[in-house]
Parts: C-alpha cells; structure tokens; sequence
C-alpha cells in the first residue's frame, strides 16, 4: 500500500475489514478521505502535527503528535500508509479497553524497552499539557505535569521501583480512564 490508487483492492478491503472495527463502506470512506489529505498515499510528520493542530489551535501539540505519529508508523519508515492509519484508528476508536491500553502503553513507553520511566511518563504528560494550553482547567494536585505523574506513579507504581510495567499500567488505567482519555481524540470522527 505504498503506492497511491484511487481504491482499494478488494483482497486489501478484505484485509482490512478483517484486521479492523471497520466495516467495507467506511475503510472505502475513510481511504477516499485518507488520500484527499494525502495524495501520495503516505503521511509524514510535519502533516500529522497539522492534523494535530487543527484540534488543538490554543496549545503546542507538536511533540504529542510526533509521540503519536510514531506508535502509529508501525514500520518506522518515518511516513503512515493507509495500512497503518486505520489500524490505529481503529484501536484507539473502536478497540476493546485492553487493545487500548496496549496502544496507550506503546505510546508512553518512549524507548520501546517495556516499561514506562518515570521521565517517560512525564514527558508525555507534559507533551498533553503543552498542546491542551489553557483549555483545560485542571485541579490544584495535577496544575503540572510533574503532579500529574506523582499522582499517577503513586496510583500504579505498586512495587515502588519509579517504573510501570504493562501490567501496572493497564491496573492503574482501569482506575483512572484519564490515562487512556488522549486516545479519544479520533472518536468524534468516527
């Protein structure tokens, strides 16, 4: 799917509707609407953030969705084919809670080692702060990112080591859908 057609194959539909929550008529939607966006049938990072910032237009979400943009370049090859878009999306929109998480771990585990510092964590958490700006109020104990992620790491850091591992986060996350809430950006598109 590297090359840009005006349709997909129907093995590729078959595919897809296989591997996604996406029935036939969407992935057709979705890809008409992909390639609209990105005639050659490829999305680079510059283009993601602009997506990024045409939903966040008072905050920075250029390093949010450089985070974003590389769980979802699945091959690394720094571009997003359509393959890959709709996988995503389909995960962080329609996946079931534990597939979410999973996505969202991948997300917040920066140096892919399967675990989730506490620097990690805190650069995310500030990469959220800086593209939400002053749209979102938040409350005295998380006003920072940094009391943010003290809130979080003493909510899910169990054994105290200043890391998550998979099963930590996907415990905490059930006690504070917050975590996995930066997913919901695709479900008003959907």
């Amino acid at each position: 799917m590297g090359k840009s057609q005006s349709k997909l194959s129907s093995e590729e539909l078959a595919e897809l509707q296989k591997n996604t929550y996406f029935d036939k008529k969407e992935l057709q939607q979705w890809y008409k609407g992909f390639l609209k966006d990105c005639p050659s049938g490829q999305l680079n990072q510059e283009e993601f953030a602009r997506i990024y910032k045409q939903f966040f237009p008072f905050g920075n979400p250029k390093q949010f969705a450089e985070y974003v943009f590389k769980v979802f370049d699945k091959n690394a090859s720094g571009t997003i084919d359509f393959r890959e878009f709709i996988g995503a999306l389909s995960i962080t929109s329609r996946g079931k809670l534990d597939e979410k998480l999973e996505w969202a771990f991948q997300l917040y585990d920066i140096n892919n080692d399967g675990r989730i510092s506490r620097q990690e964590m805190l650069q995310i958490v500030q990469s959220i702060y800086d593209m939400t700006g002053e749209m979102v109020k938040l409350p005295p104990d998380e006003d920072t990112a940094e009391k943010r992620v003290n809130k979080i790491f003493a909510m899910m850091d169990l054994d105290a080591n200043h890391e998550l591992t998979f099963e930590e986060f996907k415990e905490g996350s059930k006690k504070d859908p917050t975590i996995v809430q930066a997913l919901s950006l695709y479900d008003g598109l959907v």
